[in-house]
C-alpha cells in the first residue's frame, strides 16, 4: 500500500517527460520572468524616503525586484555552478512568480478593477488574487528573512514594505513587524540565508534542505489564511490552487533543484492561462497531453493524501529523510515517466 502511494506521488511530480518540450525554453529569450530586465537589480533603485527603503509588493515590477536583490546579492554562493548565477536555487521563486503573471493568475479574478488587466493596469498586482497572496509569503517574508540575516548589510530597520488597499492586517511590512506574528516562518527563511555565509564547505543537498522547508513553512502559514481567497476563483482553478499547494510539499522531500535550468523544464507542466468552468480533466481544450495528465495526478496525489489523513505525505517524508533516499526518489520520479 505504502510503496503503491509513493509511486504515485513519484509520478505526480516526474520532471523527465517535460524534458524534450522544455529543453529549449532553458536558452530561449522566455528564460526570465517576464520583464526581468527591468526590474530594479539593487536596492537604491527603489523609493527612498527619511533614510527608508520604500518597496512596493504590490507592484509587478517592484515585488520581482525584491528577487532580483535575493539573486544578486547571493550569486557568491553559486559562483562554482557557472556565470550568470544560473545555477542559483532562488531561481524557483521568481520564475514561479513571472508564471503567475504571465498567466494572468495576480489579476482581479472578481474583474472589478482593472488591477493586472492588459487594459487596465498590467503590472498591478491583486490583494484580491489568491496567487498573489500566497506569493506575498515566498517573496516578501524570504527577503526580510535576507534583511535580517544580514544578507544586504545592516538594514533591518530601514525596510519597508507598502501596505495593500484592503487587507492590510494579512500581512506584514517590515522585520520587526514579520518577526512579531511569524516568528518561526522568518527564522526559518533567516536559517536559510545564514547558511551559506556561515558554512565552510558549502552542500547543495543541505542548502536545498533548508530553502525547501522555509518554502514549505511559508505555504503552510499563508494556506489557512487565504482560504476565503479560493472562493473567487473558477471551481477547476481552485482545485488546482490547492492540489498544487499540496505537491509542493512533496517535491519539497526531494529537496528538487529550483536552479534556472530545471525550474523552466518543471513549470513546462503548469497550465498556461487560468483553469475555467468547463475546463476536465484529462482533456482541457489547449493542453498538452504531459499537462493533462499531471494536472489530474495532482488531483489524484492531493485526494489520496486526505484520504490518508496525511499518511501519504509521512510515507513520502520518510522514504526521502537521507540524502540516499533523496537521490533514489529523484531517480524514480525521472525513470517513471521517460520512455
Amino acid at each position: 500500500f505504502g510503496t503503491h502511494l509513493l509511486l504515485i506521488a513519484a509520478l505526480t511530480l516526474s520532471p523527465a517527460s517535460a524534458t524534450a518540450q522544455a529543453g529549449n525554453d532553458a536558452s530561449g529569450e522566455d528564460v526570465y520572468p517576464p520583464r526581468w530586465d527591468l526590474a530594479p537589480g539593487n536596492l537604491q533603485e527603489f523609493l527612498g524616503k527619511d533614510n527608508k527603503i520604500l518597496i512596493d509588493a504590490w507592484n509587478y515590477r517592484e515585488r520581482l525586484g525584491v528577487y532580483k536583490n535575493l539573486l544578486n546579492y547571493s550569486a557568491t554562493y553559486f559562483s562554482a555552478s557557472g556565470s550568470q548565477n544560473l545555477g542559483n536555487i532562488l531561481w524557483g521563486l521568481p520564475l514561479q512568480h513571472g508564471w503567475q503573471f504571465r498567466t494572468g493568475r495576480l489579476a482581479d479574478p472578481s474583474s472589478e478593477s482593472s488591477c493586472g488587466s492588459e487594459d487596465g493596469d498590467p503590472l498591478c498586482i491583486s490583494v484580491r488574487s489568491w496567487w498573489s497572496c500566497m506569493n506575498y509569503y515566498l517573496s516578501v517574508i524570504p527577503f526580510l528573512g535576507a534583511v535580517e540575516a544580514g544578507l544586504f548589510g545592516d538594514l533591518q530597520d530601514k525596510v519597508e514594505i507598502l501596505p495593500p488597499e484592503e487587507r492590510r492586517a494579512d500581512f506584514c511590512y517590515s522585520v520587526a513587524n514579520c518577526r512579531s506574528h511569524l516568528p518561526k516562518v522568518m527564522d526559518d527563511w533567516k536559517a536559510y540565508f545564514e547558511s551559506p555565509a556561515t558554512s565552510s564547505s558549502f552542500k547543495l543537498d543541505e542548502a536545498l534542505g533548508l530553502m525547501w522547508k522555509a518554502h514549505v513553512a511559508s505555504i503552510a502559514y499563508a494556506l489557512p489564511k487565504f482560504q476565503d481567497s479560493l472562493k473567487s476563483l473558477s471551481g477547476p482553478e481552485a482545485e488546482f490552487g490547492e492540489d498544487w499547494a499540496n505537491a509542493v510539499d512533496f517535491i519539497a522531500a526531494t529537496h528538487f533543484s529550483t536552479d534556472l535550468q530545471t525550474t523552466n523544464q518543471f513549470q513546462a507542466f503548469l497550465p498556461q492561462r487560468m483553469l475555467v468552468e468547463g475546463d476536465v480533466l484529462p482533456s482541457i481544450s489547449g493542453f498538452s497531453p504531459e499537462q493533462n495528465r499531471v494536472l489530474l495526478a495532482m488531483r489524484a496525489l492531493h485526494k489520496t493524501n486526505k484520504f490518508t489523513g496525511g499518511l501519504l505525505l509521512k510515507l513520502w517524508r520518510k522514504a526521502m529523510s537521507t540524502e540516499a533516499g533523496r537521490k533514489m526518489g529523484r531517480k524514480l520520479i525521472a525513470s517513471l515517466t521517460s520512455s
